[in-house]
């Protein structure tokens, strides 16, 4: 039995790299949006003398909880996304920032999610996917792993 699975098993990633075709890294982001919510992670959480969002994997944390206990928001992050396009990419630090204070200004549920999010895959738990390195509780000298109820 187990050589039947086995056999299977590389029958099928035989297949898929002759293909060309390479698994993706993100369970529900795309690769373009993935880069899009990675620079606006890092406009909320900016690196300076200590890792940004980016670095903490802020990005990996979202996508992970939109493919489960975020489903829900799926559509949001989708057209939120999209609405900003590509472009914001390429677009100059402050017009990242400039656009992001215009969608914190309209109150936008997309902003909203994305900033409560961010900040919760960058002080959550390792475990999840964000605080990579517990960046964010060395940064606030947060014993690893923290001890709940410690003064």
């Amino acid at each position: 039995m187990k050589s039947r699975r086995r056999d299977f098993l590389a029958a099928v990633a035989a297949s898929t790299a002759a293909c060309g075709v390479h698994p993706s890294p993100w369970r529900f982001l795309t690769q373009q949006e993935a880069e899009t919510l990675g620079a606006v992670c890092s406009r909320i959480i900016p690196a300076d003398g200590d890792p940004g969002a980016a670095e903490a994997g802020v990005v990996v944390f979202i996508d992970r909880q939109l493919d489960g206990f975020y489903r829900d928001h799926q559509k949001t992050y989708r057209e939120g996304l999209a609405a900003l396009g590509s472009s914001f990419i390429g677009l100059a630090p402050e017009q990242q920032t400039a656009i992001l204070k215009l969608l914190e200004k309209r109150r936008s549920p997309f902003f909203e999610l994305v900033l409560t999010h961010t900040m919760q895959g960058y002080y959550g738990s390792p475990r999840h996917g964000g605080n990579r390195d517990a960046v964010s509780w060395r940064m606030l000298g947060v014993p690893y792993p923290p001890v709940r109820g410690r003064a």
